[in-house]
């Protein structure tokens, strides 16, 4: 099964939301496999989005990312990144369908809730990095109602 990671930004968990978020997750029928409250630091979220380092607003994002906690998570399922990246929306919320998490949460991109891995090979690194102590391994007696 594949893994995805998913973290629910300061603007998320500020406003309340980690548990629609969860629920929403958990109701599509993917495993919880690692979740953790944590406050960033700057260095650690710098190598998060080191992709982003040559953009303008990278700076902000960073301020922005270390200004409260996030929920980091990985979920475990049938075609998970892809699947996440669904139900998060576009990045950019005015282009997020009504049901997706941004379409239904969030205005602006600069407060767009969640992060959700882009890639398998992202996922892996994301979830190396924010989970080196690696994910919980367990059987759900829910996947055979998922899976046929």
């Amino acid at each position: 099964m594949e893994q995805t990671y998913i973290m629910i930004k300061p603007d998320g968990v500020q406003r309340g939301l980690v548990g629609e978020i969860i629920k929403r997750f958990e109701q599509k029928g993917y495993k919880l496999v690692a979740m953790k409250l944590t406050s960033p630091g700057e260095e650690h979220m710098k190598k998060h989005y080191a992709d982003l380092s040559s953009k303008g607003f990278f700076a902000g994002l960073i301020a922005y990312m270390t200004s409260g906690p996030v929920v980091a998570m990985v979920w475990e399922g049938k075609n998970a990144v892809a699947e996440g990246r669904k139900m998060l929306g576009a990045t950019m919320p005015s282009e997020s369908a009504m049901g997706t998490i941004r379409g239904d949460y969030c205005i602006e991109v600069g407060r767009n809730i969640c992060h959700g891995s882009d890639a398998v090979e992202s996922a892996k690194k994301e979830i190396a990095l924010w989970f080196p102590e690696g994910v919980t391994s367990w059987s759900s007696c829910e996947s055979s109602w998922v899976y046929e």
